[in-house]
Formats: structure tokens, C-alpha cells, sequence
């Protein structure tokens, strides 16, 4: 049976990680796959390994590295996620969505989530930013919620609502951070799937069908965590290979983590100038 942590458990986390910073963030961030540079950009960092906390799990993925990092990035404290848990790598939805809550308790007030997602929209291109819009919850539809099990009221009620998930005006900042600074930003509707192989052409054909512009495997648990929460959310894909909706390219990992050495300044100079506004 999967692992669910109840507060008593996300609490002791949090407050081994007190006992290591001098200061609670206010905005948390989550990198994905070939976008964790953007922790250098922290200033003054404390990191944090995740394997250095009881009970927490560890990331197995090439390029996400495993750890938080805490500190300051435009006069805001932050906590940045270096590396992130997925599905995929054998964990529970609790287990996927455990660092949402303990930043919650750490006080976040916004979080920044991060991904590196393939094109299903023909128009996207490698190395665009996508501002998340909206998500389809393709994983949770078939049973996998990360807010299964006993409610933790602490955080929020039982049956959240999920219509407006992603902050409105925190989307409309990104899209005017965006065009002041010459950035395309496309915009569109993630989709998560439970991974780790990539879709097949059909797969992607599907989707399309239903209105999906990138697809990846993470993001959404993350983002019902944070919204159950009460916690503010703005999403960013970087589009990490083209659609193949016909089958004539394969698409790899090396891919995805190359198109990240494109997407991080973009977002990088995102993420700024939204902290600059906070």
C-alpha cells in the first residue's frame, strides 16, 4: 500500500529543515528536467539533500539532483526544488507531493512549478516556454490522487476546488514579464501522464484530439498539493522536442535535458521579474 504521511510526519521534516536556514520562504520553485541551473541563481544558498531528511524520498533521475535550496533571489526568500519526485520512479502520490506540503508549512505563499514537457501542439517548437493555462488530470482520473486518504484539514477542506488552479493575475504577470522582455510565450493545457515511457504517435494524436498543447509527467499531483493548500500557483513547460504526431522522430532524455540549456535563461528572466513584482 502506498505511503500516506499524516501532519505529525510532514511536520518533524519541516522542522529538521528550521533547524538549517535562518529564514522561512516565501516562494517555493520546482525545476524539471535540465532546468535545475537555476538554483545557481540563488544567493546566499543553503541546500538542503533530501536524503539528509527522515522519511523523505530521493530522486533517481538524471538531471534532477535531489536537494532544496534555500535563500534569496531578488530581495525574496525562496526555496528552490532541485529535482523532483515522480511516479514513475516507484513512489506513492503522497510520496510525489510530500516537499508541496513541507514547503507549506515552511510558509510559502506562491509556488513556481517548473517542467520540461513535449510538444503535442504542432505549432510549439524546442526551447518555448509555455504558460499552463489549465491541466487535464489524465493520471488522477484513473485513481492516482495525491489527496487520497485522510484529509489534512490543517491544509485544506476535503473536495478543493480545481477550476482555477493556476492564479489568474500571477499568469497575467508572466505573460507582461514575457512580452517587456521580448520572451515568446505560448500558452496551453499540460497533460500528465503516469510515465516513464514517452507517448506513442497515437498517444499524441489523443491527445491532441482533446485539446492538450504539452504533455509531461509530473506537474499536476504538485499543483493539486499546492491548490488543496491554499498556496498560489503559476506553471511554466518548457518544451523540450517537437511533436511527433506522425512517428518519424524518436524522442530521447539527452533531448530533453539539451532543449533545458535553451529554456533556462527564459525562464530564469521569468521567474525574476515575477519576484521583482511579488
Amino acid at each position: 500500500m502506498d505511503k500516506i504521511f499524516s501532519y505529525a510526519e510532514i511536520e518533524q521534516i519541516t522542522n529538521v529543515i528550521r533547524t538549517k536556514i535562518n529564514r522561512n520562504p516565501r516562494v517555493g520553485l520546482i525545476l524539471g528536467s535540465g532546468l535545475g541551473g537555476l538554483a545557481g541563481s540563488v544567493e546566499e544558498p543553503t541546500a538542503i539533500a533530501y536524503s539528509s531528511l527522515p522519511n523523505f524520498p530521493v530522486s533517481t533521475v538524471e538531471g534532477h539532483i535531489g536537494q532544496f535550496v534555500f535563500g534569496n533571489l531578488e530581495g525574496q526568500p525562496v526555496v528552490v526544488m532541485q529535482g523532483r519526485l515522480h511516479y514513475y520512479e516507484g513512489y506513492g502520490m503522497a510520496e510525489v507531493t510530500l516537499p508541496i506540503r513541507v514547503m507549506q508549512l515552511l510558509g510559502i505563499k506562491v509556488l513556481i512549478v517548473t517542467n520540461a514537457a513535449g510538444a503535442v501542439n504542432p505549432v510549439f517548437e524546442p526551447g518555448d516556454v509555455m504558460l499552463i493555462t489549465d491541466h487535464l488530470n489524465l493520471i488522477g482520473m484513473a485513481g492516482l490522487s495525491p489527496l487520497r486518504g485522510p484529509n489534512l484539514d490543517e491544509f485544506g477542506q476535503r473536495f478543493p476546488d480545481m477550476s482555477r488552479a493556476y492564479d489568474r493575475e500571477l499568469a497575467e504577470q508572466a505573460r507582461q514579464i514575457a512580452s517587456e522582455k521580448g520572451i515568446g510565450l505560448q500558452r496551453g493545457i499540460y497533460a500528465c501522464l503516469a510515465g516513464p515511457s514517452f507517448e506513442t504517435p497515437a498517444d499524441l494524436r489523443f491527445l491532441r484530439s482533446i485539446g492538450v498543447d504539452a504533455v509531461g509527467m509530473s506537474t499536476v499531483p504538485e499543483v493539486t498539493v499546492a491548490h488543496h493548500g491554499g498556496t498560489r500557483v503559476l506553471g511554466l513547460s518548457g518544451i523540450s522536442n517537437k511533436a511527433n504526431l506522425d512517428g518519424n522522430t524518436l524522442t530521447t532524455h539527452a533531448e530533453v535535458l539539451e532543449a533545458g540549456q535553451v529554456i533556462v535563461p527564459k525562464l530564469e528572466n521569468l521567474v525574476r521579474g515575477l519576484l521583482r513584482r511579488l
